[in-house]
């Protein structure tokens, strides 16, 4: 299957740029698919809009602004938009996820069902004092699921285990909160000790001075797993929350490793995750493991190479360009998701 990837770019207010993808999403056979899940959203997870406030007030009260300007922009009330793109209790599939990180290089392959993919790649540069710019794959509209901002901290998340979910935020929201507020991996490890965690997830942490870490996260606490330079699906510390077939995650770790020894840079990062030769991306959607997209960044520098599917050729953004006033003219990225049968609202018509 065809696919594509809307390359979404916005400055200013937080209020307005909720608004425009709002306006924008409303146009878009995503939205119809969001609409469908409403119902089971409803019956699965409940919301507490207050505490869930209390805590984007705490944490990134921009976002909060942003969730307004999305109710206003597809016409719902605050507290629909909070429920189904707040991040607060909600529920979370397993997924799969490999990530390295070596000098500044952070690179991801996101594993997961093409259904729910939001297609969606974002620039972002708030007004003064709304949070760091940033640059990434988004999820859930406000969340992302991975992506570098403006001082050079990258990350994203990788599932571990979604039994006996506690009261919090999902992982795509909990990056966003990183990326809009942290500097360093010292900082994201210091809100990542503060945020409730909704399931188990690991976080990998890369910055422009080379630190990297993998957090173990969950209801139950948070610990850090320092020096680490790859990171796939279950704790290496928290072992007695691991899920209890997890060989797969572990071989997949080993070889990570092996590709880290070689030093690549960020371009060699990403032929190392996307292309099967190399054993680290996967086929297999239907069970939501397979390789939806491809990002390596480049913190150092401020540059991203990604791709959609497996097999791709990398395409090439210049954040520090982007930062600096200059536009990109890049308006989706494509790629191929071999064997999937379901995604139609990502699907080219070729």
């Amino acid at each position: 299957m065809k696919i594509q990837v809307d390359v979404v770019q916005g400055r200013g207010s937080p209020f307005e740029f909720g608004k425009k993808q709002g306006i924008k999403l409303k146009e878009m056979p995503l939205f119809r698919t969001h609409e469908k899940r409403r119902k089971r959203s409803m019956r699965s997870y409940d919301t507490k809009i207050v505490e869930a406030k209390r805590w984007f007030m705490e944490l990134a009260p921009e976002l909060w602004e942003e969730l307004e300007g999305l109710a206003e922009g597809i016409g719902w009330s605050l507290e629909d938009t909070v429920h189904e793109y707040g991040g607060y209790q909600q529920d979370w599939k397993k997924s799969g996820c490999s990530t390295f990180m070596i000098n500044g290089i952070y690179g991801r392959n996101y594993d997961y069902h093409p259904k729910t993919y939001d297609g969606r790649f974002v620039l972002w540069q708030p007004s003064t004092a709304n949070g760091y710019a940033s640059i990434g794959f988004a999820q859930r509209m406000i969340g992302r699921m991975d992506g570098m901002n403006e001082k050079g901290l990258a990350s994203g998340y990788h599932f571990v285990n979604r039994v006996r979910p506690g009261d919090g935020f999902i992982c795509t929201t909990i990056n966003r909160f990183l990326l809009n507020h942290c500097r360093d991996v010292n900082e994201a490890t210091a809100m990542l000790n503060e945020i409730p965690h909704r399931h188990a997830f690991n976080y990998s942490l890369a910055d422009a001075s080379g630190n990297s870490v993998v957090i173990e996260a969950s209801s139950k606490g948070v610990r850090a797993s320092e020096n680490r330079t790859s990171c796939t699906n279950h704790f290496v510390l928290k072992q007695s929350e691991n899920r209890h077939r997890i060989e797969e995650s572990v071989e997949r770790l080993s070889k990570l490793e092996k590709y880290v020894e070689t030093n690549p840079d960020a371009k060699t990062c990403f032929y190392y995750l996307n292309h099967e030769t190399y054993g680290i991306a996967k086929r297999d959607y239907e069970n939501w493991s397979g390789t939806i997209h491809t990002a390596c960044y480049d913190t150092t520098n401020r540059q991203v190479y990604c791709g959609v599917g497996v097999n791709a050729q990398p395409v090439h953004f210049s954040f520090d360009e982007w930062l600096n006033g200059r536009n990109n003219l890049i308006k989706k990225v494509k790629g191929n998701i071999p064997g999937s049968k379901t995604g139609d609202h990502l699907q080219l018509n070729v």
